[in-house]
């Protein structure tokens, strides 16, 4: 038996080399496994990579600036001062590149009322001091969401000077910054990626505004239609070649006036409230605006969520209808005017118990929407892309309506419908819409401040009565913009039609099918053709010529004469058929637009030494929070402040306020809301001898996790250094804390 046992047996060496073989060939098997899986990866990735039609960037950054004593831009209410924050204001930046070409293009939404030509000019140069001729003014859309409670001061044509008080550097500054940083984000976070193209029904979110001006329009033209307002939104929604989400357009039809003239909070009202929603969303475990900390590449960027303004004109989120403030009753008539008060007192209502909550209703819808269709997105962007643009002196441009008839557009005027205002943010004086006489008291005054238009202007805007002659009004600089972008970029299969303005509609309407025509007649059939409103250079509305009879507030405001529509159509349609004929190089540029040598022309208070009660200190509670609040409650605290223009103009991106929540496994507060948040109001309010208050209010949403918080309050103060020189000085304050119970 022990002689068995010693021939099955295996000497110390043997068992070593089995071993050893063994781990040979479990290694071999392991590392042909992987080859395989490796190979079979890559060729995924390949073939995924195939399939991107485009190198893609997103960026976005803040653009809010000055949130107190400078003019709201919108209203044209010299009473509606800036004295507060609400939401930030940012700008969203898209870039579309050709992976094997030099093509590319940029499209930016940004949180403002409209794009101005400084701002435009101002932004091009950065962009080319940055980067040569890659991003030109052929190939950059700057548009905006119009939102009017953004700050103003950032024009500069006279006109706007005077509702702004001047020129307001500060204004100025943060919004080409802002926009220039979103762009850089976007150009260094560029991969390749793919595009989808939807397009779907906003319901319950809009109303026309002027539909006594809407039923002026042919009515053969009008029964193609089923509303006279655009319900569509197109979106665009973008995706990197491994299928992470990087973002989205989307362009729809709707004034961001939810929150109303009687606002004095920076915000960006209905639209923006869709973007927060949607990045909310998408941005797990951020806050507002912030840029996550967790990524690998410090110049990568979250979800952006641009939701861009289209042909608004007459369109209105106040979906109940003007009535008056007065007796309750409808003043839905041809003047907008209230038996008693006039059309001062006829104003639109939102769907909301009060603005802050129709601005979340109409924001909802539209967010409600886009979530569909940027789930449904399955029609994907194929082709090159191609951008065209001219410069155009719209004071004389001939328009030929058709073989024997040539008319002009006019140098620029406002009616007198113009000082009327909307159903969304009434005049202060006695002016009414849908005036085609002048008024012999306004005239005069005219006549005598700022000179009588001259006959060939009068009989230009012929029905418009003039009450404003701009184009002929040149002290201190003129006061509207003579030369007018237009631009168009193309996708592939999607023609962006960038507009210098407010078109209506009907207006709308025309122009898109006009140039779907003009694609379609030179071998680009099937393209999607859509409008981005308040682009590149403000000039006010574009009115259809039988809107324009009537002379309601937009027709007032149309103010390159009776013609404009046609004048804009003519000239779109040369841009399409030279992007589609791919001769876009053979455009003649036209005439550059003027750059006003003008600095700081302002008169805003300047920002002088500040005190605080005695025995207080910058940051000390004035009024404190109380000890228990539930969901659905406001917790408010009150705090010795400073004048926030003094944050703007220190830092580009100053936080005025946080909740925190105390955490007791780390023994620490933690951030959990900051300023961007749509639940929390920072108020401003001035004193007396260089005093001031600021109130922070929380409002508790349904969901919020019980335990204990904190408000705290962030800012800066001026202060005398010595006989010649006053500073800046960073303070922050504290409220007590405070417990959330469980509801």
């Amino acid at each position: 038996m022990a002689g068995k046992r010693s021939r099955c047996s295996f000497s110390r060496l043997e068992l070593i080399l089995i071993v050893c073989l063994v781990l040979m060939i479990s290694l071999t098997v392991v590392l042909l496994v992987l080859h395989f899986l490796t190979r079979n990866t890559n060729d995924c990735i390949d073939n995924i990579a195939e399939e991107a039609k485009y190198l893609v960037g997103v960026g976005r950054a803040d653009c809010t600036g000055p949130v107190a004593q400078v003019p709201l831009m919108g209203y044209a209410n010299p009473e509606q001062v800036g004295g507060g924050l609400l939401s930030r204001l940012y700008s969203r930046a898209f870039i579309v590149a050709e992976p094997q070409g030099s093509r590319r293009v940029v499209f930016v939404s940004a949180d403002i009322g409209m794009v101005s030509q400084r701002v435009r000019l101002e932004v091009l140069k950065q962009l080319r001091s940055k980067y040569g001729e890659l991003y030109r003014q052929d190939n950059v859309i700057l548009s905006g969401t119009h939102t009017h409670s953004g700050p103003g001061g950032y024009f500069q044509y006279t006109l706007f000077w005077i509702t702004s008080r001047g020129l307001v550097q500060p204004t100025l500054k943060s919004i080409v910054n802002g926009i220039v940083k979103s762009i850089d984000i976007a150009h260094e976070n560029m991969k390749k990626g793919r595009l989808f193209i939807n397009r779907g029904t906003v319901e319950n979110s809009q109303i026309n505004r002027s539909p006594f001006s809407y039923l002026a329009n042919p009515q053969s033209e009008r029964n193609r239609y089923s509303s006279n307002t655009d319900k569509e939104m197109v979106l665009l929604k973008m995706v990197d070649v491994e299928g992470h989400e990087l973002g989205l357009i989307s362009w729809f039809a709707v004034h961001p006036v939810s929150m109303n003239n009687s606002n004095h909070l920076v915000n960006s009202d209905n639209v923006g409230y869709a973007s927060y929603l949607f990045e909310q969303e998408k941005n797990k475990g951020m806050l507002p605006g912030e840029s996550p900390a967790w990524l690998l590449c410090p110049w990568q960027g979250p979800f952006v969520a641009a939701f861009a303004s289209s042909n608004l004109g007459d369109v209105s989120p106040n979906t109940r209808g003007p009535f008056c403030a007065n007796t309750g009753e409808s003043c839905d008539n041809p003047q907008s005017t209230c038996p008693v008060g006039g059309a001062s007192m006829c104003m639109a209502k939102g769907p909301g118990k009060d603005m802050f909550e129709s601005t979340r209703i109409i924001g909802q819808n539209i967010y409600l929407k886009a979530k569909e269709l940027y789930e449904k997105a399955s029609q994907e962007v194929t082709g090159p892309l191609s951008s065209a643009h001219q410069w155009v002196n719209m004071t004389n441009v001939s328009v030929e309506l058709n073989a024997t008839h040539t008319v002009q557009t006019c140098k620029p005027a406002l009616g007198h419908s113009f000082a009327a205002g909307t159903i969304d943010g009434v005049g202060a004086l006695n002016f009414t819409q849908g005036s085609v006489e002048g008024d012999p008291f306004w005239d005069q005054i005219r006549d005598q401040l700022l000179g009588e238009p001259s006959n060939e202007t009068k009989a230009c805007h012929q029905p418009k009565p003039i009450l404003f002659n701009t184009g002929e009004m040149t002290w201190p600089h003129p006061w509207h913009p003579d030369i007018v972008d237009v631009q168009i970029v193309a996708i592939g299969s999607l023609a962006i039609l960038a507009v210098p303005g407010e078109f209506t509609t009907m207006s709308g309407r025309r122009l898109r099918e006009a140039v779907q025509r003009e694609f379609d007649s030179h071998g680009s059939p099937g393209m999607n053709v859509v409008i981005a409103g308040l682009c590149n250079v403000y000039t006010h509305y574009i009115a259809t010529y039988e809107e324009y009879q009537l002379q309601r507030y937009e027709a007032a405001s149309t103010i390159y004469g009776p013609h404009t529509l046609s004048a804009y159509i003519q000239l779109y349609r040369g841009l399409a058929k030279a992007i589609a004929l791919n001769g876009t190089q053979e455009l003649s540029p036209g005439p550059e637009p003027p750059f006003f040598n003008v600095t700081s022309l302002t008169l805003l208070p300047s920002l002088s030494v500040e005190s605080a009660p005695a025995g207080k200190t910058f940051g000390d509670v004035l009024e404190e929070v109380r000890q228990e609040y539930r969901e659905g409650e406001v917790a408010e605290v009150t705090f010795v402040g400073a004048n926030p223009r003094n944050s703007a103009e220190n830092a580009t991106e100053h936080n005025f306020l946080t909740v925190e929540r105390y955490s007791n496994i780390s023994s620490s507060w933690r951030v959990v809301l900051n300023d961007a948040s749509w639940d929390t109001r920072f108020y401003w309010s001035k004193g007396t001898r260089g005093q001031s208050n600021v109130t922070i209010e929380w409002h508790i949403p349904a969901g919020t996790e019980p335990g204990l918080y904190r408000l705290r309050y962030f800012g800066h103060y001026k202060k005398r250094a010595n006989f010649l020189r006053v500073i800046s000085v960073p303070f922050e304050g504290s409220s007590s804390a405070f417990q959330i119970t469980a509801p």
